[in-house]
């Protein structure tokens, strides 16, 4: 045989053995098949996924909120709380590689339930009782109504603030606000009454409680969405003499919901008064280093003496201010709680399609301790 025919004997036999070996390799390549997806759910919105495929390396699990994608997750099963209510698609991939993977859709619908059902248990419980204080009044909001310390503010400020001040955008209603299972519950609704788009509720102690100084414990879970504007605050008794802002604000807790950074996961704590005649305020803010303020419950709370207002946040302090200046005597006198649920308005902007309703603000209790 001449040299010439060898080498392209040889040649054509290199790239056969070539060609079977790209082939073999691609045979190793599979598709992950017989992929089976089973749903666990209970009525808290904690929803458990369990899969199982051949020829898999690992899967990945979308539950159908926010817009990451399916996330690669460890075993054969990942669980996740919902918190809002609706049907959500949950999709399993099982993956031989990232790019060579199999899917299955299935979907899941959360229960509008008011409380025991998507309120979790998880959260930071204050003490009752402070070295050096006495408790002088407490709401832990047993029963199924309100207690007589509590008013309602209805409509839509009109005709003086419409809008309540802030070009808000609902409508006050004594129907968004229930008392069940040892709390309050403040509903934000996409609904049109009274002129208005939404509708939400405003609750006071004004002329039933009011306080001069302590510390007050106000334990709650937020709603969360862009244009909610969840707030725990006071305003001092005399607003009806000298009105807003010479009565004096003291906002324990205030939000303004969204998505982006700084907002559902970051509360501020906020004094507005009259400065020799011209308005002024002076606040801090607190962000969580995980998650958001409707993961869990929180203690919003401020210690506040003839010095000094401390706003506290889990029981650690955030933010102060002196309020020994002439100026602030404001804050030396009594104050009445209010709680709201706004929607809209010039600080948080308005609902998007990103917002879901209902929204709720669940307060687990309120308690004022006094300085022995």
């Amino acid at each position: 045989m001449s040299k010439f025919k060898i080498m392209v004997l040889f040649l054509l036999t290199a790239w056969i053995g070539q060609s079977c070996s790209q082939e073999e390799v691609d045979q190793k390549v599979l598709l992950p098949s017989n992929l089976n997806v089973e749903l666990e759910q209970t009525e808290s919105g904690r929803v458990t996924v369990s899969f199982q495929a051949e020829n898999v390396n690992f899967f990945r699990v979308d539950f159908g909120v926010g817009n990451d994608g399916p996330q690669r997750v460890t075993g054969n099963q990942a669980s996740f709380t919902y918190r809002d209510p609706g049907e959500y698609v949950i999709t399993v991939q099982a993956h031989t590689t990232e790019e060579d993977f199999i899917s299955e859709s299935v979907s899941v619908t959360i229960a509008d339930q008011i409380a025991g059902g998507l309120i979790p248990e998880e959260g930071f419980i204050s003490p009752e009782e402070y070295s050096g204080y006495s408790l002088v009044w407490r709401d832990e909001f047993e029963g199924d109504a309100l207690s007589s310390d509590w008013v309602h503010e209805l409509g839509d400020g009109c005709p003086n603030l419409c809008g309540w001040g802030n070009n808000e955008s609902q409508f006050y209603r004594r129907e968004n606000t229930t008392v069940r299972d040892g709390y309050l519950i403040i509903e934000a609704k996409e609904e049109r009454f009274g002129g208005k788009e939404y509708t939400s509720s405003r609750i006071k102690t004004q002329d039933q409680q009011s306080f001069t100084y302590g510390r007050i414990d106000i334990r709650a879970l937020l709603p969360k969405g862009q244009g909610i504007w969840p707030a725990l605050w006071m305003l001092g008794d005399n607003i009806t003499e000298v009105s807003w802002p010479a009565c004096g604000e003291i906002d324990i807790m205030e939000m303004i919901g969204g998505s982006q950074s700084g907002r559902d996961d970051t509360v501020h704590g906020t004094v507005h008064w009259d400065n020799n005649g011209s308005y002024a305020n002076f606040g801090g803010s607190k962000t969580l280093t995980d998650g958001i303020f409707n993961d869990k419950f929180y203690v919003f709370s401020i210690i506040w003496d003839a010095e000094k207002i401390v706003w506290l946040l889990d029981n650690v302090p955030y933010h102060e201010i002196d309020i020994r200046p002439q100026s602030l005597d404001e804050f030396r006198r009594p104050f009445f709680f209010l709680f709201n649920v706004a929607v809209g308005g010039n600080w948080p902007g308005y609902p998007n399609a990103s917002t879901r309703f209902p929204q709720r603000m669940v307060v687990d209790y309120v308690r004022v301790f006094q300085a022995d």
